[in-house]
């Protein structure tokens, strides 16, 4: 079984089983119909992914690997905050005329910040300190900038990083403020699970571990049915992630750097396939 299976099942169980319901309070988010989307949800879930094991991908539906690759070079690569740097169009209803989304996720890692040893954006500095300070603590990102939020279109969701070197092992921590289950959970573990290995690769170093802090993990009322079908399926074994070792510069890693072996995995069909394709393509507007 796959461990990203295995903690989705859990952690999903334990939300339907023992969560808090909010249909007594007004919500913020509206389904398409205008009725409120409702939440049940646990709050301070931690899960840990051991990428020297196996790479964290769920099995019991397909994940859309090479999409989630290339958000993830979005924001951390390109630092970009238009839609139109971008080849899906999960972003499309956040951004304006112009495909701006504001000074949200990949602006502010491109953001210049002076230190001692000259003027670095955020990923620039977490680079040179993986090579330079390895054993520092103090290396890490932090996207959910209180001064800017004014001018996101959406507030950040996963908002920091946090990166430790154990020998010649790399950590990470990430720290998600929301996350609704059905939609985001595995697309977020794969990014960082990704991120976690370009890093180590381009620093000399090795994957290790990948904490994932979710301070509220929640599933929608309406997605209810689709996580139970999920929570039947029997899971496959996690498949092997496969990169270009030969690239050794961060920013020259594409979506193509990247594939999955041996990756098996259940699908959607018929009413269930359709709503799980319109909600992939919504979730965004809920956050």
């Amino acid at each position: 079984m796959s461990r990203a299976d295995e903690l989705f099942i859990e952690n999903c169980k334990e939300i339907l089983a023992h969560g808090v319901w909010d249909t007594e309070q007004e919500v913020r988010p509206r389904w398409t119909d205008g009725a409120p989307a409702h939440t049940v949800k646990k709050f301070g879930i931690v899960n840990r992914y051991d990428l020297r094991a196996e790479f964290p991908v769920q099995t019991i539906r397909k994940m859309a690997f090479k999409s989630a690759v290339d958000e993830l070079l979005w924001i951390w690569q390109k630092k970009s905050n238009n839609i139109h740097d971008l080849n899906s169009h999960i972003w499309d209803s956040w951004a304006d005329e112009n495909g701006s989304i504001g000074k949200a996720y990949g602006y502010q890692l491109g953001v210049k910040h002076h230190y001692k040893e000259g003027d670095f954006d955020q990923v620039d500095r977490i680079l040179y300190d993986l090579k330079h300070n390895p054993l520092s603590r103090r290396i890490m990102s932090n996207i959910y900038n209180h001064h800017d939020l004014c001018e996101m279109n959406l507030y950040p969701c996963a908002y920091s990083m946090t990166f430790n070197v154990s020998g010649n092992t790399l950590n990470g921590i990430l720290n998600q403020r929301s996350q609704d289950m059905l939609t985001a959970n595995s697309w977020n573990v794969c990014q960082y699970a990704v991120l976690l290995h370009m890093l180590a690769q381009v620093s000399g170093l090795k994957p290790g571990e990948l904490v994932h802090v979710i301070a509220d993990a929640h599933i929608y009322d309406r997605h209810i049915p689709m996580v139970e079908e999920l929570l039947k399926r029997e899971p496959y074994p996690g498949p092997t992630l496969s990169m270009d070792t030969s690239i050794q510069n961060f920013y020259q890693f594409t979506t193509d750097s990247f594939r999955l072996e041996d990756y098996q995995y259940h699908t959607f069909s018929g009413r269930f396939l359709w709503l799980y394709r319109q909600e992939i393509r919504k979730h965004r507007n809920r956050r």
